[in-house]
């Protein structure tokens, strides 16, 4: 049988929803880091996988595949064991509602809202600052709506894709809420059991996971 060969970084969140999934689905697979730093993406190989130089990237054989929600669903397909994608129809819409919200209305405010912690000094003009309130706003709206609908999982009684592309957003969002360029701004994400309590409890059950700590973003640590 073919080898599963993952081809990723640390720090994304696209790689780590990937990376989990294959966890969960107690698929194995072959880790194959890149290095951005070493350009490693621009390699004529690599190139020849994901035209866009991006991560994460799957290789099954002759088969390729990138583009993080594709390579979950091909996953649910090539490995139905321990489905993510719901056991039948009704659950396999609702997951992917689920996902597609957050990819919509969710991932893209906090990737602004993480500018935060990107940027080369402390102080951001006045324009920009107020770009990353408004992302910070819209971010608690999402938020809320998420908290609303929760249960012990996104969707259904178990772990399914809607949890797997959800948790690296929310620890991102923890992340950027934490660095010292967010903290005098008062992002109102600490502590998050007293405005998130669903949420707070649903993070909780996540990082229990089998796998967690193993898909782990490894430069997060530090």
């Amino acid at each position: 049988m073919a080898e599963l060969e993952v081809f990723w970084d640390s720090g994304s969140p696209y790689v780590w929803r990937v990376l989990l999934a294959l966890e969960v689905k107690q698929v194995p697979y072959t880790s194959r880091r890149i290095q951005f730093s070493k350009d490693e993406h621009k390699t004529p190989e690599f190139l020849a996988m994901n035209p866009r130089g991006k991560i994460p990237v799957v290789r099954f054989g002759d088969f390729t595949l990138y583009e993080s929600t594709a390579i979950l669903a091909w996953l649910d397909r090539e490995w139905p064991e321990r489905p993510i994608f719901g056991r039948d129809s009704s659950e396999h819409g609702q997951i992917w509602r689920v996902v597609s919200e957050i990819e919509a209305y969710l991932q893209p405010e906090v990737v602004h809202m993480a500018r935060l912690r990107m940027a080369r000094t402390i102080y951001f003009d006045s324009i920009e600052l107020e770009a990353v309130k408004t992302a910070v706003e819209a971010t608690h709206t999402e938020l809320g709506r998420i908290e609303g609908a929760l249960g012990q999982t996104m969707v259904g009684d178990q772990v399914s894709a809607a949890d797997i592309v959800l948790l690296p957003v929310v620890q991102l969002i923890l992340r950027t809420a934490s660095h010292e360029r967010s903290v005098p701004l008062e992002l109102g994400f600490f502590p998050l059991a007293e405005r998130y309590p669903k949420l707070a409890a649903w993070l909780e059950r996540m990082e229990a996971l089998p796998g967690y700590d193993r898909t782990y973003p490894p430069h997060w640590r530090s």
